[in-house]
């Protein structure tokens, strides 16, 4: 008999929020990797709003047993690493990261979701400035736009962030025409607003969409999203567009493998999805955004 948890072997989560964060996390970078290496996966990527991951990645990838396993690692364009800043943007890719990440923590549209509180921030205690980045003109902020030259120029994956589906289409047009290759929607069905016209949109235009594990109720403790919205996502983008990711690591939240694993298992089961259609969204796709 097949062992179901094979579908596992190969997965690439480019959404993990392991520690070390200014936020307690279920897991580190290597315990991660432990994890990782025990599922099979091709490799995962760290995520962390406040500070670059590339340094405890490149630790943890050169001096831990990774078996084969790549780790990835990123950084998020908020206040704590002084917003659009193109010389960390430039140091950060210097130093290994795949995906930069316009403002998440920092976007007032985070900031008004989450009322002023985020557990993530752990003690952080320095208010937020709450940004927005294009005006209700349509008008994008220069200094944005330079990040956004500098990805194109250096071929790295945009991810879109935490702004208002105004914002985010807004930057997907303008980070197409700049030349930017690789765009990641982040999680555009939670706290983004978008709609499902304009993740067909930004679909067509090429970009990736995301699918989280985390925020639906079927994937994680913390979920907040019914199962309805799966179906609609996986009407509105092909399948060769979209992605899926854990988006976990929170304190409490359990293990990225376990929640990716049940939530395969939902897609499967209730969704109808293929072993190859898996492979695709879980696999393919995440390399082929972050050209591995």
């Amino acid at each position: 008999m097949k062992d179901e948890r094979e579908i596992l072997r190969g997965i690439l989560d480019i959404h993990v929020h392991a520690g070390p964060s200014v936020a307690n996390r279920a897991v580190d970078a290597a315990d991660m990797l432990k994890e990782a290496v025990v599922a099979g996966y091709r490799g995962f990527l760290v995520k962390d709003h406040y500070f670059p991951s590339c340094m405890g990645v490149k630790m943890v990838q050169e001096h831990c047993d990774a078996r084969g396993v790549e780790i990835y690692s990123s950084m998020a364009l908020n206040n704590s690493i002084g917003l659009f800043n193109a010389l960390s943007v430039d140091a950060a890719i210097n130093m290994g990261a795949k995906i930069i990440y316009f403002p998440t923590v920092s976007s007032k549209n985070h900031i008004d979701h989450h009322k002023g509180t985020f557990v993530g921030a752990g003690k952080m205690s320095v208010p937020e400035t709450p940004v927005t980045y294009v005006d209700e003109n349509g008008k994008m902020d220069d200094e944005a736009i330079e990040i956004l030259k500098l990805l194109a120029e250096k071929d790295v994956v945009l991810g879109t962030g935490h702004g208002t589906a105004w914002e985010i289409d807004h930057l997907v047009e303008k980070a197409t025409e700049l030349g930017v290759k690789h765009i990641l929607v982040n999680h555009p069905q939670f706290h983004i607003g978008a709609s499902y016209e304009q993740m067909t949109k930004w679909a067509n235009l090429g970009a990736f969409i995301e699918i989280n594990v985390c925020v639906f109720t079927c994937g994680s403790k913390l979920g907040t999203l019914g199962d309805e919205v799966i179906g609609e996502m996986l009407k509105a983008v092909p399948l060769d567009r979209m992605i899926l990711d854990s988006d976990m690591g929170q304190n409490g939240n359990g293990s990225p493998v376990e929640g990716m694993y049940r939530f395969i298992r939902v897609l499967m089961d209730k969704f109808g999805l293929s072993e190859e259609d898996i492979d695709l969204i879980a696999k393919k796709n995440p390399a082929l955004l972050l050209n591995v």
